[in-house]
């Protein structure tokens, strides 16, 4: 079973559950076993995904961009042995141990939205 998890997105608060009187994300977001690699100002590989939305992502990363930086994001999903590209932006960032941040996607078409859908809404323990 998919577990929803509502889950703040601020500077310095890591990805972690919003308390319920929090106003609601415009999509929530899920705990999930998937991996992406981005480009901003360095190139990274296989960072783990700590949380995915149809909005956006948060990532724990030693290379933490700015906020408004835009990355290209590559997101592996192994359980559809399929890949997506996706541009998103920096919306917060988390400087501090353990350092994360959240983006939000900004170029995501239908055919990519699909997948990712579609990979939410697998089946999980």
């Amino acid at each position: 079973m998919l577990i929803e998890k509502n889950l703040q997105a601020r500077d310095s608060v890591p990805c972690r559950m919003s308390h319920p009187q929090e106003s609601p994300r415009a999509f929530p977001r899920f705990e999930v076993e998937a991996s992406v690699d981005y480009t901003g100002t360095e190139i990274l590989l296989n960072h783990h995904i700590q949380n995915l939305s149809l909005g956006g992502l948060c990532i724990q990363t030693d290379a933490v961009e700015d906020v408004g930086t835009i990355v290209d994001l590559v997101i592996n999903f192994r359980e559809l042995d399929t890949s997506i590209t996706a541009r998103g932006e920096v919306v917060w960032a988390n400087k501090e141990e353990p350092m994360d941040m959240g983006i939000r996607f900004v170029e995501l078409d239908s055919e990519r939205k699909e997948t990712l859908r579609k990979y939410l809404n697998l089946p999980r323990e």
